[in-house]
């Protein structure tokens, strides 16, 4: 599906042409048609005005086939959301870490906070506080997923040698990637490009001062 639709491109289309299932399954048109349709509907009308209904008419199929497929308009938006993620979220290979890092940090800003894929994370991390099920449902579709995606740079800059075999991915991705969430979902503040970069310097100098401590110990034990 298509995601990162900002601005003017993110004019709304015209109810669908009615999609029809077969019989060998779940029709692949159609089923991207309720998708983007879900993504279109909560932009427009907020969480709270998304209805399997509206899904429905927007995207050109009958409910049943809907429901057929997803139970709950939030299976229908987790399914979007996880789509759109995977094919926007997967930093790129340039062969040099700085450049795949801040890439990939832009990119991560620009889809939380310019796309639709964005409003629908949003609401979904809402739905998730009251919903016990849904919230781990969440975390193991997409922030599992997404924290996989998120260490491929710094697994293979340690492949290439350009980070120490010690370096915890976990860890420094909590510092290159939480700065980022916390201020799409809790203060709200700016997510410039000025800002994503600022965090990737900062993670360089901590790897830069570890490799040099590592190299320092390793030389001292050699002179023992």
């Amino acid at each position: 599906m298509e995601q990162g639709r900002t601005g003017a491109e993110a004019v709304r289309p015209q109810p669908a042409a009615r999609h029809h299932g077969n019989r060998h399954g779940r029709s692949e048109q159609a089923r991207q048609a309720v998708l983007e349709a879900a993504d279109d509907l909560l932009v427009e009308k907020g969480f709270s005005g998304v209805t399997i209904e509206g899904i429905a008419a927007r995207a050109g199929v009958a409910k049943q086939t809907v429901y057929r497929w997803w139970k709950t308009k939030t299976d229908i938006l987790l399914d979007a959301f996880l789509q759109d993620a995977a094919e926007a979220l997967t930093p790129p290979d340039h062969g040099d870490l700085a450049q795949d890092l801040r890439a990939h940090l832009r990119q991560l800003a620009l889809f939380l906070t310019r796309s639709d894929a964005g409003a629908v994370f949003k609401a979904l991390i809402g739905h998730a506080q009251h919903d016990p099920a849904f919230a781990a449902a969440l975390r193991s579709g997409y922030l599992d997923e997404q924290r996989r995606r998120d260490r491929l740079p710094l697994e293979r800059a340690v492949e290439r040698g350009q980070l120490a075999l010690g370096l915890d991915p976990a860890a420094e991705i909590d510092q290159l990637v939480g700065p980022v969430y916390h201020r799409v979902l809790v203060t709200a503040e700016p997510v410039d490009q000025a800002f994503t970069d600022r965090l990737v310097e900062a993670f360089l100098h901590r790897a830069d001062a570890a490799g040099t401590t590592d190299a320092a110990d390793a030389g001292e034990m050699g002179s023992r």
